[in-house]
C-alpha cells in the first residue's frame, strides 16, 4: 500500500510517500480502506521532534491517528461492524496510508462526508474528556451551567461549544472578532480574547461563571481562575503551567472519553453538530497540510484525502 512516512524528525519535507505492507487487524480491532485523515497539531509536533524519541518510539513512522474510511477487514472478537461499513475513529500504527488499523471507531452518519468525519476523533474525544472533568457529564441544573471556552474557534473549542450546549450548558466562547458570527451560529456567546478578558466575561455573565475550559493556552488560565468558584473549576488542554494557578490539566493519562465520538455522530445526525473543514489536501501534498496547520491560522480542520 501507499503510505506517508518519515524516517527522521524535522520540518515537513521529511515526509515522503513509500510502499508499505498492508496491515492485518489483530483481535479486537478493524482495518479500513482510508478515505480521509485529520491533521492535528500533535501530528506535526511529533514529526518535528518536539517529544523526542518518546512518541513514536520507533522510526520510520506513519503519521496521524484520526481517520475515516470503509471497513475491509475485521479482527477476531469484533462484532459491532461488518465489511463495507463506513466508520471514523483513531488508528494505531499510523493512519496516513491506503489502509489503517483502528482501535476506536464509531459509525459515520450517512450525511457526513469522509473529510468531515476524519476531522473529529481526537478533538471530539479531548473536548468530551475535558467537559467530563468539569462535571458536564452529570445532569445539569434547570438553568444550566455557564461555561467559558477559551479558543472556541479551534478544533477542540468548536467541539466543546457544541457538546456543552447539547448537555445543557450556556457557553461563552473566546475568539477573534472575525469568528464571532460563527460562534453565534454554534450557540455560543462570543467574546474577544486578550487583555481585559475577565472583565468582558463578567459583563456577559453578571451571575458568574461556573466552569472554564482553556483550549488555547497563551496565559489565559490566570484570568479564567478569577471567574470560577474555585481554580479547580478550570481545565486546560494547552497550558501545562495551569496547576500553578490551581487549575487542572488534562492530557488523557487520566482516561479517555471515546464515547464522545458516538455522541458527536448522533448530534450530527440530528443537525446539532458541525466541524468545518478549512481545506483538504491529497496525500501527495501532506507537507503543505502540515505547514498550514503549523501556521495556526485555521478555523476548523485540515484534512488529507486519499
Amino acid at each position: 500500500m501507499k503510505a506517508l512516512q518519515y524516517s527522521e524528525y524535522g520540518p515537513s519535507n521529511v515526509l515522503h510517500i513509500v510502499d508499505r505492507p498492508e496491515p492485518e487487524p489483530p483481535a479486537g480491532r478493524i482495518r479500513i480502506a482510508v478515505r480521509a485523515v485529520g491533521v492535528n497539531p500533535f501530528d506535526w509536533k511529533v514529526r518535528n521532534g518536539a517529544f523526542g524519541d518518546t512518541t513514536p518510539s520507533r522510526l520510520p513512522a506513519i503519521p496521524h491517528s484520526d481517520a475515516s474510511g470503509v471497513v475491509d477487514a475485521v479482527g477476531e472478537g469484533v462484532e459491532d461492524v461488518t465489511i463495507g461499513d463506513e466508520v471514523f475513529g483513531i488508528a494505531v500504527g499510523g493512519a496516513a496510508a491506503e489502509h489503517a488499523i483502528l482501535r476506536e471507531w464509531t459509525p459515520k452518519p450517512p450525511a457526513m462526508t469522509f473529510a468531515e468525519a476524519a476531522g473529529l476523533p481526537n478533538v471530539v474525544e479531548t473536548a468530551g474528556r475535558a467537559l467530563d472533568l468539569l462535571g458536564l457529564d452529570k445532569p445539569q441544573p434547570a438553568d444550566g451551567l455557564t461555561v467559558v471556552v477559551n479558543g472556541a474557534a479551534g478544533g477542540v473549542g468548536i467541539a466543546a461549544v457544541q457538546i456543552a450546549r447539547a448537555r445543557g450548558a450556556k457557553v461563552i466562547g473566546t475568539a477573534s472578532e472575525r469568528n464571532h458570527e460563527f460562534l453565534r451560529e454554534l450557540g455560543a456567546i462570543p467574546v474577544t480574547y486578550g487583555p481585559g478578558l475577565a472583565d468582558r466575561i463578567r459583563a456577559l455573565a453578571p451571575n458568574g461563571v461556573d466552569r472554564a475550559l482553556d483550549t488555547a493556552g497563551r496565559g489565559a488560565v490566570a484570568e479564567l481562575v478569577t471567574l470560577t468558584p474555585t481554580p479547580a473549576d478550570v481545565v486546560s488542554i494547552a497550558d501545562f503551567d495551569a496547576p500553578q494557578h490551581g487549575a487542572r490539566v488534562t492530557d488523557g493519562s487520566e482516561g479517555r472519553a471515546y464515547g464522545t465520538l458516538r455522541e458527536a455522530a448522533v448530534l450530527y445526525a440530528q443537525g446539532r453538530f458541525t466541524m468545518p473543514v478549512e481545506r483538504t489536501f491529497p496525500l501527495e501534498e501532506a507537507a503543505a497540510a502540515h505547514d498550514l496547520s503549523e501556521s495556526g491560522h485555521v478555523r476548523g480542520k485540515i484534512v488529507i484525502t486519499l
